[in-house]
C-alpha cells in the first residue's frame, strides 16, 4: 500500500496546469477585492442590487469614490449594473464572486473572532 492510494482525487483544476490568462484573471480579481472600501461595497451588494447613493450611505465613502469603485469593479467584471429610470442598479456578477466574498469574510472572522457570528445564524457577516 502507497500515500497515494490514501488521497482523494484531484480536481480538474488540480490536475492541470493553470493557464496564465486564468492566473492574470485571478490576480486582477483578487487585487480588486484586496481594497477594503471594494470589500465593503461588494459585502453590501450581495443582499441584493443597490443604486450609488445607497452604497454610499452605507460605506460612509463619497459619492465620486464609490463611483469610481463601482467602475473598477465593473471593468473586473464582478458586479453588473443595470439601468433602471435615471438609476444604475448594482449587483453581485454571479453566484461565484458572490461565494467568494463571502468566504473571504468568513475566513476574515475567524481570524478575528473566537466565536464567529456565522457560525451562530449563518448569515452573512454584517460589513463594517
Amino acid at each position: 500500500m502507497y500515500a497515494r492510494d490514501n488521497v482523494a482525487g484531484a480536481r480538474d483544476v488540480q490536475k492541470e496546469p493553470i493557464l496564465e490568462a486564468v492566473v492574470q484573471a485571478a490576480t486582477v480579481t483578487m487585487s480588486m477585492l484586496a481594497d477594503a472600501t471594494r470589500l465593503r461595497l461588494m459585502a453590501h451588494l450581495i443582499a441584493g442590487e443597490q443604486d450609488v447613493s445607497a452604497l454610499t450611505a452605507a460605506v460612509g465613502a463619497t459619492r465620486p469614490a464609490v463611483s469610481q469603485h463601482l467602475a473598477k469593479l465593473r471593468l473586473a467584471r464582478l458586479v453588473t449594473g443595470r439601468r433602471e429610470g435615471r438609476r444604475v442598479l448594482y449587483a453581485v456578477a454571479g453566484p461565484h464572486v458572490r461565494r467568494l466574498v463571502t468566504e473571504a469574510l468568513y475566513m476574515a472572522e475567524h481570524q478575528v473572532s473566537a466565536q464567529p457570528a456565522h457560525h451562530a445564524d449563518g448569515a452573512i457577516p454584517a460589513p463594517r
